[in-house]
């Protein structure tokens, strides 16, 4: 298809040459007008039928598409740090020189985090957000394709800026910024300009997408990560082996029963770190570790009180959300001379899943309760803000956790999953 191109090309150029000489030789021999009138005619012709064999449609989107590759390659090293006055005016930076704007803007929902291009003193990055129309799209959601200084709204003076495009940059549905392009003429903003604009704040939303993903994945890591580390604890396991090896002397069958149960425990907690496993299983899990404090501190130091709604057993939940909070009760509200009375309540209220734990333990400070959901903890095993973190990341929506305590009479931790409509149910163990 070139090799055809450059022929018809070369062929409608020595045509047009030709008729050129006809028409000074007619001049300069003084010909008839009509000759020289059809000898110019011939080449006008020509010379559109060239213009539109090299602005060929295909052509003009490959290398759209092509300049939109190039961005998108150059952007996403900046935007894979998210949204922020660095990355921001890097990318206009970069975005200018491939559109026909005389400006770009990037901004968030409050203040200009970059800019590039004319009147750069007037858009400081980090100064408030100047227009009315980028106010009025991060409202809509919507692109705006504006053609007059009135309709544009910058504040104060003449500026030279006479029209703009102002696309949001939407993140799952939601106004993250605005991308803007000034120019001097709204004759400058075509139908093509309008789909540039629409294409890179689609791009750049996808780059903050995909920034997002990466972040959640990693701190989805971590807290695993977090969460086996914390399972495996040198006091933990120094306590449970020293408990199984006087049981040997006194009660060999009962420290056969706890070795087993020992073994089960970590193999469990090792396997089921880093995956999903049923309301059930956790539940089993914690009965195993309250096993081995049983043993140590004796039947009458600990009272467990459970109910588990049937329907609400094979729900898929985080490993690990249950047993660090009964840990923390035995670990922390323990009484010197009175038993410790756990509770572990699973049920629906009102639609949602709620599990509660609680004790009538010794209690909590106000004051620590508040530092307890704001700071990891390396004193009550899994620390509640890594519960927290996880439950919400795994549910999403308004999955939290709830801690309310009075010192003397005790604590309730309160997992809020969410709506049982919405939550994953697996098959029966």
């Amino acid at each position: 298809m070139t090799r055809q191109l450059s022929l018809i090309e070369g062929i409608l150029i020595g045509v047009i040459v030709l008729l050129s000489v006809t028409v000074v030789l007619s001049v300069l021999a003084a010909a008839h007008w009509a000759i020289v009138v059809v000898c110019v005619a011939g080449i006008v012709s020509i010379a559109i039928l060239m213009i539109r064999s090299t602005i060929d449609p295909d052509r003009l989107r490959a290398r759209q598409s092509g300049r939109m590759l190039k961005i998108a390659a150059s952007t996403l090293t900046h935007m894979s740090t998210g949204l922020h006055e660095g990355s921001a005016q890097e990318v206009c930076k970069l975005i200018l020189p491939a559109t026909s704007a005389n400006a770009v803007a990037i901004t968030d929902t409050e203040k200009i985090l970059g800019y590039a291009g004319a009147e750069q003193e007037t858009h400081r990055v980090g100064s408030p957000i100047r227009t009315e129309s980028t106010k009025k799209t991060i409202l809509s959601a919507e692109m705006q394709v504006i053609t007059t200084k009135e309709e544009l709204g910058l504040p104060g003076g003449n500026p030279s800026f006479a029209a703009a495009i102002v696309v949001p940059l939407l993140k799952q549905g939601k106004v993250e910024g605005v991308l803007k392009f000034f120019y001097r003429s709204a004759r400058k903003i075509g139908e093509t300009e309008q789909a540039v604009a629409q294409g890179l704040a689609t791009l750049l939303a996808m780059q903050l997408s995909l920034a997002d993903l990466e972040y959640e994945r990693e701190q989805a890591a971590k807290m695993e990560f977090k969460a086996l580390q914390a399972q495996i604890r040198p006091h933990f396991l120094f306590n449970t082996i020293n408990t199984i090896a006087a049981l040997i002397r006194t009660d060999p069958k009962q420290a056969r029963v706890l070795l087993r149960e020992f073994a089960t425990f970590y193999r469990r907690t090792l396997e089921g770190s880093l995956d999903n496993i049923s309301l059930k299983q956790e539940y089993y899990q914690t009965l195993r570790y309250l096993g081995f404090e049983i043993a140590r501190f004796g039947a009458d130091r600990i009272c467990l009180i459970s109910e588990i709604e049937n329907d609400l057993e094979q729900i898929q939940v985080p490993a690990f959300i249950i047993q660090p909070l009964v840990e923390n009760s035995i670990g922390h509200g323990m009484r010197d001379n009175a038993p410790l009375h756990i509770k572990i309540y699973a049920r629906t209220i009102e639609g949602n899943v709620v599990i509660d734990v609680s004790d009538d333990g010794v209690g909590i400070p106000k004051h620590i309760q508040k530092e307890m959901l704001e700071h990891e903890s390396q004193n009550t095993g899994i620390a509640l803000k890594n519960v927290d973190d996880r439950l919400r990341s795994f549910f999403g929506g308004d999955a939290h956790l709830e801690v309310q305590s009075e010192v003397g009479i005790g604590t309730t931790v309160s997992l809020f999953l969410g709506p049982i409509v919405d939550l994953e149910v697996g098959p029966d163990d």
